[in-house]
């Protein structure tokens, strides 16, 4: 796995261009993926190029699209958010509307943290993380099945994080 993108040609097409990651690309993504406060400066020594370089590349790869965002990676369990569940929710697709009504209506919900939409049995997956097993009680009866096109919901409360990462780049 770790040499997932080492030897592949990566294109990336963004308004009819194309983009190519070479092996600084890949070099650059691999050290601030796993410190993203890594100055440039030190990203620039540890790749035998100038800082000037390194502003230039992540400003290419972040213009198309191969870096989203920055940030800090919050810690729920240190905000206080014991419980984390992941809950599968089939809709009543009544008309095309009903999908987008209900996604809008989770979308509300703060305590859910991601909502990917999914083929098979239910229609959206989420993630949520609550204070504690009464507060996961709370928000899926109260806020996601009181929902009227929402048919069925299935949770699955994770028990431990096994690992969280980025995408390999080496």
């Amino acid at each position: 796995m770790k040499s997932f993108i080492k030897n592949v040609k990566i294109m990336i097409k963004k308004d009819g261009s194309g983009f190519h990651l070479d092996s600084l690309d890949k070099r650059i993504l691999s050290l601030l993926t796993r410190d993203a406060r890594m100055p440039f400066v030190e990203v620039a020594r540890k790749c035998r190029v100038s800082g000037a370089a390194i502003h230039q590349r992540v400003a290419h790869m972040t213009e198309a699209g191969v870096i989203s965002g920055s940030g800090f990676r919050l810690s729920p369990q240190g905000l206080g958010y014991m419980t984390c569940a992941f809950i599968g929710i089939q809709v009543n697709l009544t008309s095309t509307s009903t999908h987008d009504e209900v996604f809008n209506k989770i979308k509300e919900i703060p305590e859910i943290v991601e909502c990917h939409h999914i083929s098979g049995k239910y229609s959206l997956l989420i993630k949520v993380y609550t204070r504690n097993n009464e507060h996961l009680k709370n928000i899926i009866v109260e806020r996601i099945q009181s929902i009227p096109e929402i048919t069925f919901t299935e949770t699955f409360i994770s028990l431990e994080a096994g690992f969280v990462r980025e995408m390999p780049v080496e």
